[in-house]
């Protein structure tokens, strides 16, 4: 048995994990991340799914163990890509909760006619050699599950994203009994959560956040703006019932938190008393003492409630001095940036921002050193193989595997790509196979390649000269001034005469092109490209681009 994760290894995020067994295909989540700054336009952060292509017949099933982007997101684009070959896309299998959130974005792509199907935690699926069963866990969204795939050679667990929550907001905490049970048969491979390695101890319960959001709301005078994960259907749930204590309506911000919670509501996951929700066109009809917003954008994200309102520039929702906005999240790591210049915004304002550094208004999904500690006793797998985290969380998820008694050369801390083959003679890493990033921009997939990437890099660094140079079609002298249009590129006093020399430049090229016989025109435009990157590069110390255009008369 083959284990290849494609995503979640030296990142977080993108999570999607390839088992093979007999020469079937087993798919475990298929997650997204979001770019990062330098990643000029770019929308979305796929796994390179490349191995896929030409096995679609291969794959016997598509198991998602929880509602959230990293795990799910990716979901329609894979099957989007796949159905293009031609062949029957395999059945996608959760929870309820996700696979309604599944159907809903899948019904977004305009993905029809796929086996889409709930499970619940506890049942077992026959699908080709893969004894597939979901196992009940606790997370920051509810149906959060565990999955075990057993084949002759033996029994695999992805934990998905965990904690070990004794008092959850649902009152279901993870079926802990299941996993010891696991331990007892004998687990052949744990590959499990790393997120919270770093952080020891054991992580604060989500049942603990909603005291400290009501003592919080008790404290402001005006209206409050509660931004949090719109899959985080626990916490919306915790700031519905603290506005109710408070007297309270509630209006919801964000097209992902009203369909989320509208699925929630369906799925009797979060249960809001008639008449509490207001519509965000109503909002100014309520007073500000008598009212809490619920908004996406607690990471940042550009196009998102919180962050437009921060730029004045949502339709509803005008912030002022006196509201308070309440972060009932934590950055994701590499969101930083973006959440910290969203908070400044709100500061300039003058609106008083309250994160979870200055009241416990949020608790981590995921299980700090302690509870990775408790899962490795509960399942004493044979081998490690740590998930879901960057390099640092994998190497101390490691070392929390050699503290309960793993031997070290039973932990394997892989990469995207690098597959664990399994057999009854032991495990070892197998030759690397493709894996990477696929970019989304707009609603397209774009190249592997990052090209693309480096030219808007390139163009929003030091901007662009367009040269355009009409020569003569008989002997490739040049004929008309050459046209020069330049857009961002930054032009000192002393580079007044610059456009002059980049013309003397343009019919020297264009004069040696054609004394030296050259008439094919991408040769003339390296040489035109050559000869003024050099110029320009002397003259300013920048590296706009240089693009060249020749015209034939």
């Amino acid at each position: 048995m083959r284990v290849l994760p494609l995503g979640g290894i030296g990142e977080i995020g993108k999570n999607m994990t390839i088992l093979e067994y007999e020469d079937k295909l087993l798919i475990v989540d298929v997650g997204l991340r979001f770019p990062t700054a330098e990643m000029v336009g770019i929308d979305l952060v796929l796994p390179d799914f490349s191995y896929l292509r030409g096995r679609v017949d291969d794959i016997e099933g598509i198991v998602i163990t929880h509602g959230h982007e990293d795990h799910l997101g990716a979901l329609p684009w894979v099957l989007r890509e796949l159905r293009a070959e031609g062949a029957e896309l395999p059945p996608i299998f959760g929870a309820p909760l996700t696979m309604a959130m599944a159907r809903s974005k899948l019904d977004e792509h305009r993905l029809k006619d796929l086996d889409v199907e709930d499970v619940k935690a506890g049942e077992h699926l026959e699908l080709g050699p893969f004894d597939v069963e979901l196992i009940h866990m606790t997370h920051s969204i509810p149906d959060a599950v565990a999955v075990a795939v057993t084949t002759d050679v033996g029994t695999v667990l992805i934990t998905g994203d965990y904690k070990f929550d004794q008092t959850p907001v649902d009152g279901k905490p993870a079926d802990i009994a299941r996993l010891a049970q696991l331990g007892a048969d004998g687990l052949l491979l744990l590959c499990g959560d790393s997120t919270n390695a770093d952080r020891p101890g054991f992580s604060p319960s989500e049942s603990g956040v909603g005291p400290h959001l009501e003592q919080t709301f008790a404290r402001c005078e005006g209206r409050i703006v509660v931004t949090c994960f719109a899959s985080n259907i626990h916490r919306v749930q915790q700031v519905v019932d603290a506005a109710e204590q408070l007297g309270r309506k509630v209006a919801l911000l964000g097209r992902s938190m009203r369909k989320n919670v509208n699925i929630g509501k369906s799925l009797g996951h979060i249960d809001v008393p008639d008449g509490m929700l207001v519509q965000p066109r109503e909002i100014d009809s309520f007073p500000d003492e008598k009212l809490v917003i619920v908004s996406t954008g607690s990471q940042g994200e550009p196009l998102s409630a919180l962050r437009r309102m921060a730029f004045s520039d949502h339709p509803q929702v005008e912030l002022r001095r006196g509201d308070t906005i309440v972060f009932a999240a934590t950055p994701i790591p590499g969101n930083e940036r973006a959440v910290n210049e969203t908070i400044d915004r709100l500061f300039h304002i003058g609106t008083t921002v309250i994160t979870a550094r200055d009241a416990p208004i949020h608790a981590s999904g995921h299980g700090y050193a302690e509870e990775l500690k408790l899962m490795l006793n509960l399942t004493k797998p044979t081998y490690v193989m740590p998930f879901h985290g960057d390099y640092k969380r994998l190497e101390l998820h490691g070392k929390l595997a050699e503290a309960v008694g793993v031997p070290a050369e039973n932990i394997f801390k892989g990469e995207n790509g690098l597959p664990l083959e399994l057999n009854a003679k032991g495990a070892r890493f197998g030759k690397p196979e493709r894996a990477g990033m696929v970019f989304v921009d707009g609603v397209e997939i774009g190249d592997v390649a990052d090209v693309a990437l480096r030219d808007r890099r390139m163009l929003s660094a030091d901007g662009i000269f367009v040269v355009v140079a009409t020569i003569s079609e008989q002997d490739g002298t040049s004929v008309a001034e050459p046209e020069v249009i330049f857009r961002g590129v930054p032009f000192p006093d002393e580079a007044e005469n610059l456009l002059d020399d980049i013309r003397d430049t343009v019919d020297k090229s264009l004069a040696r092109a054609a004394k030296e016989g050259v008439h094919e025109n991408d040769v003339v435009q390296g040489m035109l490209h050559d000869d003024l990157a050099q110029l320009v590069y002397e003259r300013l110390r920048r590296r706009p681009m240089v693009l060249p255009v020749v015209v034939e008369v």
